[in-house]
């Protein structure tokens, strides 16, 4: 396995520390994420920004982000995300059995969110080449055209926080300790 760093703010290349400063001072600690990712400055930056941008521009309602945003991590088997984005979640008030539901890749109950869970789904597991049909599916359980694009660029948020954590094979902080996940599909490496 190779041995990646998590930096602290003292560690971290010149270019990652400010932005590791920031993450701390709003989060309250460094995410485990963040201190693998500040060993490329470009890889935090893009990560942080994008976050920031989804957070300031998403159409979607914080419960549907993390739709999109649990059916990425569960896909992926990174447990890291699934423990962050419960704390984040649940911080959030997305009802409790749409967490639960969304951690387990179970239908969720709401039609509408469970098209978006669906689409979300197709997206990932068929790399974008998701059929008209489908498309159509998901247009007609009430999203717009814009929303597809929204989908894959939450997904490729995911696909950076999930590839960096199998890399780095992220420990949970303890702020996500409660809210530890295993992958059913054993999908991450040993």
């Amino acid at each position: 396995m190779v041995d990646f760093t998590f930096h602290t703010v003292e560690s971290a290349p010149e270019a990652s520390r400010e932005a590791l400063t920031a993450a701390a001072k709003k989060v309250g600690f460094v995410p485990n994420l963040y201190a693998a990712q500040a060993e490329a400055p470009l890889a935090l930056k893009a990560y942080l920004q994008l976050s920031q941008t989804i957070a300031e521009n998403s159409t979607f309602s914080a419960t549907e982000q993390q739709v999109v945003f649990f059916t990425g991590n569960t896909y992926h088997g990174c447990t890291f995300c699934v423990a962050a984005h419960t704390a984040i979640a649940k911080g959030q008030k997305v009802p409790d059995d749409v967490i639960e539901a969304l951690r387990n890749e179970q239908p969720l109950a709401d039609a509408k969110l469970e098209a978006l869970r669906q689409f979300a789904y197709k997206v990932i597991d068929q790399r974008g080449w998701v059929s008209d049909a489908d498309t159509q599916a998901f247009l007609d359980a009430g999203y717009e055209k814009a929303h597809v694009f929204e989908v894959i660029t939450l997904v490729g948020l995911k696909v950076l926080s999930n590839y960096s954590n199998h890399f780095a094979h992220t420990p949970l902080n303890d702020a996500f300790k409660p809210f530890e996940w295993t992958d059913p599909k054993g999908v991450a490496a040993e």
